[in-house]
């Protein structure tokens, strides 16, 4: 092909947005002065130009290099060329020559941390997904998300406990945060809510307050005594650390009555679903 059908390809390649060496690998064209020539005068696409992106591949090379990797394993991890490996990690110290076993070994972890990758992005990629099917939600639909939110996991009365009031405990966030919306569309007023964390105490309680008190929008001089758990040093306890900030409780006062609309919209549900399911066993 002569030069002007190259440059006419390579021109559209550009303005698609791709990169030099995706457009060289596309048409086959390994001088770079060639290359230069065809694309003259368009600009490079904008991801191209992304000023953390290469720190960060030449970060991880690195990083990889001094694990043992060779140059190959590196590009197979990373997809970058081994001329900017080489530029890269050139004054790290050249990894020694392993057995052929952990050679294996480390081809097989390799692999397996490409398919975690590959699995993660698939597994956000879903998350994304779904989330955008919901888009806005009608007072209508909360309403019935919170009734089936609190019939999961509010308090409720017993026969050998009858008490009948709104009480909300959950260590999600998000479950706090939907709550109040729900609290919000319903009319509960603020000042009928009552805060309290629950939590260890050989936990960070201080930062646990605030933590909560930015979820709920609420003053952590508002919150009630802190509620703390005994530690029992025979019991190993796998929610520890940073990210580790109990529960938060709510509790509505003078909630007979509202308590009493719970549980009635409670009913309305499982009697819609029961109702749908047989008109669909009847078709």
């Amino acid at each position: 092909m002569d030069f002007e059908g190259l440059r006419e390809q390579a021109v559209a390649l550009r303005r698609e947005g791709l990169s030099l060496r995706q457009i060289r690998d596309r048409l086959k064209i390994h001088n770079n002065d060639l290359l230069g020539r065809l694309v003259k005068g368009e600009p490079a696409p904008e991801w191209t130009k992304r000023p953390n992106a290469k720190d960060d591949l030449r970060d991880r090379a690195r990083e990889l290099r001094l694990k043992g990797l060779t140059y190959d394993q590196i590009q197979l991890e990373l997809g970058c060329s081994k001329s900017s490996i080489s530029l890269w990690v050139r004054d790290l110290p050249k990894p020694e020559r392993r057995e052929a076993k952990e050679q294996v070994k480390l081809a097989a972890r390799l692999r397996w941390d490409h398919e975690l990758a590959v699995r993660d992005e698939k597994r956000q990629r879903t998350i994304a997904t779904a989330s955008a099917e919901v888009g806005t939600m009608t007072d209508r639909e909360l309403l019935l998300v919170g009734a089936g939110l609190y019939w999961a996991e509010g308090a409720k009365d017993k026969p050998h406990n009858p008490q009948e009031r709104v009480s909300f405990i959950n260590s999600d966030p998000d479950m706090i945060k939907t709550f109040i919306a729900w609290l919000d569309l319903l009319g509960v007023e603020r000042d009928r809510l009552r805060f309290q964390v629950h939590i260890h105490e050989n936990a960070n309680v201080p930062a646990a307050e605030r933590f909560w008190a930015d979820v709920s929008g609420t003053d952590v001089t508002a919150f009630q005594k802190t509620t703390l758990k005994k530690h029992n040093p025979k019991t190993v306890r796998k929610n520890v650390g940073e990210d580790y900030r109990g529960c938060l409780s709510i509790r509505v006062l003078q909630s007979a009555e509202l308590y009493r609309r719970i549980k009635g919209w409670w009913y309305g549900i499982v009697g819609a679903a029961e109702t749908r399911a047989d008109q669909r066993n009847r078709t």
